[in-house]
C-alpha cells in the first residue's frame, strides 16, 4: 500500500513494538456508519476519535461508534467547559483532519476518555490518519497506548 503523509506520520508516532496494519477504502470511513459498512464489524466496535475544546486546552474522547458523548458528563469528568472543536482547532490540536484523527500519534499529549462499551469487543477498528484509512486493535491495547481513562460519559 502506498501511504500517504497522514499514516506516516501516524506509523511514524506509533509506541516501539506496537504492529499496526493500516487498511485503506477508497469509499472512506469518515463516519462510523462508512466505517462499520466498510469493515464489516458491529457499529459499535468503530472508535469514534471526538477532539472537544476543553478550557484552554483539548479532550479526546474516544466513543464506541453508535455512542454519543454527552458533554455535560465530559465537563463534569474534565473540569472544564467543553465545546466542540472546529476543524483548525482538531488538526491544531492533533496534526490529522477530522474524520481521520487516530486515538493517537498526535502533535502533542492531549487528555484522553474511553467509553467502556469499546472494552465489550476483542477487536476494535479505529482511524489511521485519514477519512479513508483505519486499523484494528485491541481494547486494552487501545487503553495503554492512548494513555485514556476509562469513564463513561456518554448519554444513557
Amino acid at each position: 500500500m502506498a501511504t500517504r503523509p497522514a499514516i506516516e506520520r501516524f506509523l511514524a508516532a506509533a509506541p516501539d513494538g506496537l504492529a499496526i496494519d493500516v487498511v485503506t477504502y477508497p469509499e472512506g470511513t469518515r463516519t462510523a456508519v462508512d466505517a462499520a459498512n466498510a469493515i464489516g464489524c458491529e457499529l459499535d466496535q468503530i472508535v469514534k476519535s471526538l477532539i472537544f475544546a476543553a478550557g484552554d486546552g483539548f479532550v479526546l474522547a474516544l466513543t464506541a461508534g453508535g455512542n454519543r458523548i454527552d458533554t455535560e458528563r465530559l465537563a463534569a469528568e474534565t473540569g472544564e467547559a467543553i465545546s466542540r472543536a472546529d476543524a483548525d482547532g482538531v488538526r491544531g490540536a492533533t496534526g490529522f483532519a477530522i474524520g481521520g484523527t487516530p486515538p493517537f500519534g498526535h502533535i502533542a499529549a492531549i487528555p484522553t476518555i474511553i467509553d467502556p462499551r469499546l472494552l465489550d469487543f476483542a477487536e476494535v477498528w479505529a482511524a489511521a490518519g485519514t477519512p479513508d484509512s483505519v486499523f484494528a486493535i485491541s481494547p486494552t491495547t487501545l487503553v495503554e497506548v492512548s494513555g485514556g481513562r476509562v469513564v463513561s460519559v456518554t448519554e444513557a
